[in-house]
């Protein structure tokens, strides 16, 4: 099984079926997928009968690849686990910024690699640091690497429960289901 096949899996036990829920901004999904981003890949129909052979495209394409969680899989399948993850729940945005802090934070100063430019947008300069932590800390450095994403999507989660109260319809889940 594919390392993408592997996180779609996981995430489909997460995400589940069909939900309306009134507090959601994103309005009905199912399999974890907006109504929005379905109309953007051509699907017109009836959130509820969402095929999940079309979720799992949109997932591969808008969330898999556009971050380069092909690549990532290759070098550290738990850091690609861990970003897509958090790619679907907030935004791919997130996923790689939290990824590019995360590695300047553990360069000891710039002697092991460069800080590399927070942008939210894995390129190659994010991935060659992503191989200096290999080098440097080895597995051990990929653990803490997941925690350090983890504290920061975790961060995330109550920040913007603060700033919008219906979000706390969700904070205890969102932490439950996706942080650990």
């Amino acid at each position: 099984m594919s390392e993408f096949d592997k996180a779609f899996h996981k995430l489909m036990e997460v995400e589940g079926g069909y939900v309306d829920h009134p507090s959601d901004l994103g309005g009905p999904t199912h399999y974890g997928i907006t109504h929005k981003t379905a109309v953007e890949y051509g699907y017109l129909g009836d959130m509820r009968e969402l095929p999940q052979t079309l979720a799992k495209e949109i997932y591969k394409d808008k969330y898999w690849y556009s971050q380069h969680l092909d690549s990532i899989s290759q070098l550290a399948p738990a850091v690609a686990a861990e970003m897509f993850d958090t790619g679907v729940n907030m935004g791919s945005f997130w996923a790689a910024l939290f990824l590019q802090q995360s590695l300047n934070a553990f360069n000891k100063k710039e002697t092991l690699w460069y800080d590399i430019k927070e942008d939210g947008q894995v390129g190659s300069l994010t991935i060659q640091a992503l191989q200096n932590l290999i080098r440097s800390r080895g597995d051990e450095g990929l653990v803490v690497l997941v925690k350090a994403m983890d504290c920061l999507q975790g961060a995330r989660y109550l920040h913007i429960s603060e700033k919008r109260q219906d979000n706390e319809d969700f904070t205890y889940g969102w932490i439950k289901e996706r942080i650990g």
